[in-house]
């Protein structure tokens, strides 16, 4: 058996059907009100920030995944983050299920250089506080050997039309919704992205490759990454059509959180969008070399493809 924690999210439902394709028919999904994937998979509602409940989710698994999401809160983040992987991970030791994080690369700091599975925690703000800890605990317990796990940490993903992203909220929804794009702080940084897909198959083949755990890995990415109006300009070739954006200020945003909550929990991630952002994946590549990473190009024409077939 392998369970998916946090089922009805993007991440987890392309896990889900890539685990199907070729690993496993004895699939769980466990989230508040799962649906499935599969025809073949089992469903179990679920609250993690009860123990009693996580434990019966997690029971008679050979691998869990934790790919639980939370809406972007603060005060979320820090107060149940934390307790559910606690609460997983207890489950997990208790019944010697093996333990596959997916995370995210808040934690780490605003900088130049690459971002490498080596680079140090260094959370600015309390959704990357939430996460740093997430992350800690999981690498407390490799480090004590009382856990067999692994991290598997992306960065921000884009993908076809519900796709929950910055990326494709801002900028390709509303692209294929005939409207502006918007784009955060600078259109002249580096961006690294990763397609949803890639980002479930390569947590997939990582969770059932048993040399894989103990360690971090980067999910693999497109390493010709793309400015945000080197992105659009190619999804305005591949679309034929003529786009247009506008570009979101510091000060523009920070004026709009006074009334909009949702924008206010955005600010503390806006130095993110100001320097390039290089995050390394080449160790996933090199260990994974059959591993086809899908380019800017082929992700965007997917795009389009999907948007013209569900109109």
């Amino acid at each position: 058996m392998q369970t998916i924690l946090g089922a009805n999210g993007i991440i987890a439902k392309e896990l889900a059907k890539e685990l199907k394709l070729h690993f496993t028919s004895d699939i769980r999904l466990v989230s508040r009100n799962p649906q499935k994937v599969n025809d073949t998979d089992q469903i179990v509602s679920s609250d993690l920030l009860d123990q009693k409940q996580t434990d019966k989710a997690v029971k008679d698994s050979e691998i869990v995944y934790f790919t639980v999401g939370l809406p972007i809160n603060s005060a979320l983040w820090k107060e149940q983050f934390p307790r559910m992987i606690q609460n997983v991970i207890a489950a997990c030791k208790r019944y010697q299920a093996k333990l596959v994080l997916f995370d995210n690369t808040y934690m780490y700091p605003v900088q130049k250089e690459p971002l490498t599975e080596k680079t140090p925690f260094r959370p600015v703000g309390q959704k990357a506080k939430a996460r740093a800890a997430m992350a800690s605990l999981v690498l407390d317990a490799i480090a004590s050997q009382q856990l067999e796990a692994v991290i598997c940490r992306a960065p921000e993903f884009y993908g076809t039309y519900q796709t929950p992203s910055f990326t494709n909220s801002l900028i390709i929804n509303r692209i294929l919704n005939g409207q502006t794009a918007k784009v955060l702080i600078s259109d002249k940084t580096l961006r690294t992205l990763i397609w949803a897909p890639d980002a479930g198959k390569a947590t997939a083949l990582i969770g059932n490759t048993p040399k894989a755990y103990q360690q971090t890995w980067h999910l693999p990415c497109d390493d010709n990454r793309l400015t945000a109006q080197e992105f659009i300009e190619l999804f305005e070739k591949l679309h034929h059509k003529s786009l247009d954006y506008n570009i979101l200020t510091k000060e523009e945003l920070t004026l709009q959180s006074t009334e909009k909550p949702q924008i206010k929990e955005l600010l503390e991630l806006l130095p993110r969008y100001r320097y390039d952002y290089l995050f390394d994946s080449s160790k996933f590549k090199q260990a994974f070399p059959d591993f086809t990473t899908t380019t800017y190009e082929e992700g965007i024409r997917q795009i389009i493809t999907d948007a013209t077939n569900n109109q």
